[in-house]
This record gives C-alpha cells, sequence and structure tokens, in this order.
C-alpha cells in the first residue's frame, strides 16, 4: 500500500468533511520524513516542501511539529490499533476456539505480521516515538488493558487448567509469548526489510520456541 494510499484510508473515514486536501499533503510528507528520518531529525519546512505547500500553511493547519506528530499517530491508535485490537483480536482471534496453545500462537502471529505489512510506515513512527511522547504511550496502554489483556490471560488459564503448558504466571507467558513474535516482526520490517523471508517457516519456528518453553516438547 502506498502512503497516499495508506493516509486516504487513515483519515477519510471519520475525518474526511473536514480534512482539506492541504492537510492531507501535509500528514502524508509528514508520514514520510518521519518515517525516514525521525521526528526529532525532520523539519517543518522540509515536510513543507515535500507536501508542496508553504511552511506557514503548516502552521495553520497544525500549531507545532508535535501536534502534526500526534495528527498522524493518535488516529492511528483509535482508528487502526484500537479496531485491530477490539475487532481483529476479538472477531479473529479472540473469539474463536483453539484446540492447542499453539494454535492460539500461530493465529496471533499471522494476524501481527498482516498488521505491520499493511500500516508499517506509521508505525515505525510509533515506535520510535512512544518512548517519548505520553500522548502516545498512554491510550496504547489503556486499550491494551481494556480490550487485550484479559482475554489473552484466560486463554493462557483455559490451556493451563487442561495441563497443556506449564502453571507459570499468566502475565510471565504472555511477555513470553508476544515478545517472541514481536522479536521476529520488528527486525524483519525494521532491520532486514531487503531479505527474503520465509513467513510461514518463521511462524512454525516461533510456534515450536514457544511451546518447547512451555511444555518441554517440540
Amino acid at each position: 500500500m502506498s502512503n497516499s494510499e495508506w493516509i486516504h484510508d487513515l483519515i477519510n473515514e471519520h475525518d474526511a468533511p473536514t480534512m482539506s486536501d492541504k492537510q492531507r499533503k501535509i500528514l502524508e510528507a509528514a508520514i514520510d520524513t518521519f518515517s525516514e528520518k525521525g521526528y526529532a531529525a525532520s523539519s517543518t519546512s522540509e515536510i513543507a516542501k515535500k507536501a508542496g505547500v508553504a511552511e506557514g500553511t503548516i502552521f495553520r493547519h497544525f500549531k507545532t511539529k508535535k501536534e502534526l506528530l500526534l495528527a498522524i499517530v493518535t488516529p492511528t491508535v483509535a482508528k487502526f490499533v484500537a479496531p485491530f485490537f477490539i475487532k481483529s483480536f476479538a472477531k479473529e482471534v479472540f473469539e474463536n476456539e483453539y484446540e492447542h496453545y499453539e494454535d492460539f500462537i500461530r493465529v496471533v502471529a499471522k494476524n501481527r505480521l498482516e498488521f505491520v505489512r499493511k500500516q508499517f510506515p506509521v508505525l515505525k513512527i510509533f515506535i520510535q516515538e512512544i518512548a517519548f511522547h505520553d500522548e502516545l504511550r498512554e491510550p496504547f496502554q489503556k486499550l491494551f488493558t481494556e480490550h487485550v489483556y484479559q482475554k489473552f490471560k484466560k486463554i493462557i488459564e483455559h490451556f493451563q487448567e487442561k495441563g497443556e503448558i506449564v502453571s507459570l504466571p499468566p502475565e510471565t507467558i504472555m511477555r513470553m509469548t508476544a515478545s517472541s513474535i514481536i522479536g521476529y516482526i520488528l527486525p524483519r520490517f525494521l532491520l532486514f526489510s531487503d531479505k527474503e523471508w520465509d513467513d510461514e517457516k518463521e511462524i512454525d519456528q516461533i510456534v515450536s520456541f514457544i511451546m518447547y518453553g512451555l511444555t518441554g516438547k517440540r
């Protein structure tokens, strides 16, 4: 998906009536620039040039560079992260029944891989800046706590009761599972995006690795 298609999807659902063409161009240019250089190293003059507008035009629409950053990422949290956590996780992941915990891991890994593949430009900005801006971190934490944590914990406890996985604290198993999946996805897109990846094979290996740690069996 190109940035122009991505920005159209980002703002069109709710903001199309109020978003001007210039605002769209500014946001698209900001995504390109922030994703390539990072927030701190980007300048509004560079963004304005890329958008084909005067620098003063940016400040008519966005009072500060930080407001421009939040205009990109905050809607993403609200409109992409939230729907994927609530809809994708609730419908595609958490509302399903699984015979084994490894079946659940495989669905989670494929779901998150596809999410990152589609939304990578803005997620790269989000990853780079979440540690430095409470406005980005706090909504994400709230969404995870409200819509993911309890459902994830319930699935873990279900397979612990069946005796399928070890009786570690569910939070520990959750971290082990998430970190193994994230540990593949982030390098795959951030560090080695030009490498040819066999995602199916990699996911199989992730599942085997996690299950060996939780059961001692391959």
